[in-house]
């Protein structure tokens, strides 16, 4: 276990070298001690290489993703645009994904020192506070997954929420935003920017819905968002693109075809609509999993919620639903996953599942597994394979 924060140095001035031209790409992961470790990767065919990321492999095997030197600094010019201004960044995300390379990235081109958030602990709104209270300048960022934001927002001290304020901006990306959260976080006065991208367009590459500068948005005829630009990674290190026909280039433009459904108003506002591969066919019917989730998590009773389709003899697919219940609902008292489905009568979990297969129908989820939280990856992307294996035992083929 890490006794304390990571020691970023050797990052920072491997990724200096790198932007530079004066060494290899390199990759950053996590030894078993918690410690970093800097590595270095050879990337045949692109000699401008500066960092490689692993995808987090929520929904099957990480790539390997190469960025270049064009592409961060296009990322990073654009995100100091958007935000107004560049300043000292807090990390408070595993560095060796995207959000936390992109940290030490920004601050290396804006010339100021990024803070060590300590999770040697784990994520606690103490821990977050106490780094937030080690930065200088006056202009501050920091970036958040959902997950981290709502535990600060839930009974912050008022030391919690005096530092979310103090930042000029809180990128909130890596999984959709509720509703809810985001009301809470402007109520309590918290500048949050909701961001959508991945390590392939460099990180969040839209901002609030809109792309940044020389960042091009469109959305192809199956429904899949297109992202292009400069952001855009040289692609896989282990597939070329006429492999995978995630990358190509059109009129110019690199571009790269994602796994999510996405539809854009008449003000060029980008909506995410959910993954491709998240639609549940059961009993002949197709049904959209982001959906049945927003609905579930509706509920004053449902704090958060994933939903997935899980083998059904009888109709296919069924919709299955990992469900975390809010404290007044009887969270923490309810069955665990292995007894998910013994649940007596009047638990919370079975009169939700009454009361959505009154009001949702064929949308309803079959088979409910209450849980004290939803699985989570390191990056603080929700496990979803995990989820969805626990889900198919619960529901046993049904």
């Amino acid at each position: 276990m890490n006794s304390g924060p990571l020691n970023i140095e050797p990052a920072l001035k491997a990724l200096a070298a790198a932007l530079h031209g004066e060494g290899p790409a390199v990759e950053l992961s996590v030894g078993d001690d918690g410690s970093l470790v800097v590595g270095h990767v050879e990337t045949p065919g692109c000699d401008d290489a500066v960092a490689v990321v692993r995808t987090s492999g929520s929904t099957g095997t990480p790539k390997a993703t190469v960025l270049t030197v064009e592409s961060l600094a296009a990322s990073s010019m654009a995100t100091a645009l958007a935000l107004k201004g560049e300043g000292q960044w807090l990390l408070a995300l595993p560095v060796h994904y995207v959000a936390g390379v992109q940290v030490l990235v920004r601050s290396l081109f804006a010339g100021t020192r990024p803070w060590v958030m300590d999770m040697s602990g784990g994520f606690t709104p103490e821990a977050f506070t106490a780094a937030a209270l080690e930065l200088t300048d006056k202009i501050r960022f920091t970036s958040l997954v959902p997950t981290q934001l709502q535990r600060l927002l839930d009974n912050p001290s008022p030391d919690t929420l005096a530092v979310l304020r103090r930042f000029n901006a809180v990128l909130l990306g890596g999984a959709p935003a509720p509703a809810a959260l985001l009301d809470a976080a402007r109520v309590a006065g918290v500048r949050v920017v909701t961001t959508y991208g991945s390590a392939e367009s460099s990180g969040g590459c839209i901002y609030n819905g809109y792309p940044l500068e020389g960042v091009s948005v469109r959305v192809a005829e199956d429904g899949r968002i297109l992202l292009g630009g400069d952001t855009i990674a040289a692609g896989y290190l282990e597939a070329p693109d006429e492999e995978t026909a995630t990358f190509f280039e059109e009129d110019g433009v690199r571009w790269y075809r994602t796994s999510d459904l996405g539809s854009i108003d008449d003000d060029g506002r980008l909506t995410v609509l959910g993954r491709a591969d998240d639609v549940i066919i059961t009993g002949g019917v197709k049904v959209s999993a982001t959906r049945v989730q927003e609905e579930l998590e509706k509920h004053d009773g449902v704090t958060a919620a994933f939903v997935a389709g899980v083998p059904s003899a009888e109709w296919g697919q069924a919709v299955a639903a990992y469900v975390v219940l809010a404290p007044d609902a009887g969270a923490g008292k309810g069955p665990d996953a292995e007894a998910g489905s013994t649940a007596g009568s009047g638990h919370p979990a079975v009169v939700l599942g009454q009361e959505w297969r009154r009001t949702l129908g064929v949308l309803a989820p079959k088979t409910v597994l209450v849980a004290p939280s939803l699985l989570m990856l390191p990056n603080g992307k929700p496990d979803r394979l995990a989820m969805t294996s626990q889900l198919s035992a619960l529901h046993q083929g049904k």
